[in-house]
């Protein structure tokens, strides 16, 4: 068996999920709304699609549990049976190689003094900030000094995900069992809602905290964890509807700070029933095959590249093409060319550098772990 074999419905939240992140930081670099004519419904549309892009970071973060809980059972059989070691190394291949390029290319370019990659005065060296992403406490630095380099910030999200991946095979060791698992697992998803509430007059801590974040993470780990019970397709379309216009409804209900509290958690359970109908509809699962999901799947599977370069493709292309002199009928043919480029590179990366090399480095590791399972 496959331990990486892709699911459908996966991919697709992904490339739903990254083409909202894409969208809004074009958005906030160049005022998607700002129209050359007076239609103000269109756009106040456009806003409303634009603005809410953090949702989609909401979502990676359920998928994310969701497809390393259920990996590791498939990979060493049962939570009791997880090897620390080998789950951290696993999991290092995949994110680091991609992590370090991207930083390297961003220290380069910050070298150049081009100011998409340049800390702002007196908030932190550039020693301090990558030593912060790698060590994963990089969100905790943007609390203390606020949005200090443009392509650099977004590396908040890695912090989030491996600090709650730190003690995930610690906790499975210990529980060893899914009914004393989930009871922990609800500690985060109950209590995040809380914090964000305490800390709604600091958007940063209030979407990019540990423990703002730490509920879907978790959701997407309960679902995973959840016995596969095989949902008919009637009922799997059903749950899906609902779960979509949930989904909808709460990111176009204004910007997203105005609902952190609750707006949060909604995105991340509707994100998490998906996975629970993808997983448990294999019908499901394969549909989908015209070219917009397809399109859509694409940009899923590529969706960690997409993440850590998209930012380095705008922050070169607002270089030489600012808000101010971007017309505004060339704007749509700007974010077109940006959408492109983007692909473009993060395909580069995909192709010939990520994937080959976490292929590599999972086989080895593979070879290595006696307590892996090969099926």
């Amino acid at each position: 068996m496959d331990l990486d074999k892709r699911s459908n419905g996966v991919d697709l939240l992904r490339g739903i999920a990254i083409l909202l992140v894409l969208i809004l930081h074009f958005h906030l670099t160049y005022r998607l709304h700002l129209l050359p004519f007076d239609l103000p419904w269109l756009s106040d549309a456009i806003k409303a699609v634009s603005r809410n892009g953090n949702y989609g970071v909401t979502m990676f973060f359920t998928v994310s549990g969701f497809l390393i809980t259920s990996t590791s059972l498939r990979r060493f059989g049962s939570p009791a049976s997880i090897q620390p070691g080998t789950f951290y190394r696993f999991r290092a291949s995949r994110i680091l190689p991609c992590l370090v390029l991207v930083l390297a290319v961003i220290v380069a370019l910050g070298s150049l003094h081009m100011r998409s990659f340049v800390n702002k005065p007196d908030t932190a060296s550039t020693s301090v900030a990558v030593l912060s992403v790698l060590t994963f406490w990089h969100n905790v630095l943007m609390a203390k000094v606020g949005y200090f380099n443009y392509s650099m910030n977004i590396l908040w999200s890695l912090s989030v995900e491996e600090v709650f991946y730190l003690t995930f095979p610690m906790f499975f060791l210990l529980l060893r069992r899914r009914r004393y698992i989930f009871p922990l697992l609800l500690v985060p998803i109950v209590t995040a809602p809380f914090y964000r509430n305490l800390h709604a007059d600091n958007e940063i801590v209030a979407l990019y905290g540990y423990l703002s974040c730490f509920d879907a993470i978790a959701l997407g780990c309960c679902v995973a964890l959840l016995p596969a019970w095989r949902i008919q397709r009637g009922w799997s379309i059903a749950l899906q509807s609902v779960a979509g216009l949930a989904l909808a409804a709460t990111y176009l209900s204004g910007p997203i700070m105005l609902h952190v509290v609750w707006g949060v958690s909604v995105v991340a359970f509707c994100t998490a029933v998906l996975l629970y109908c993808f997983r448990n509809g294999e019908a499901a699962d394969r549909e989908a095959s015209s070219f917009v999901p397809r399109t859509v799947r694409w940009f899923g599977q590529r969706s960690y590249e997409l993440y850590l370069f998209h930012i380095v493709v705008l922050g070169i292309l607002r270089e030489y093409v600012t808000r101010d002199n971007v017309g505004l009928y060339a704007k749509p043919l700007w974010f077109v060319f940006y959408l492109c480029a983007a692909s473009l590179v993060a395909h580069i990366v995909f192709r010939y550098f990520s994937e080959p090399l976490n292929q590599a480095l999972r086989r080895g590791l593979a070879h290595s772990s006696p307590g892996y399972l090969r099926k």
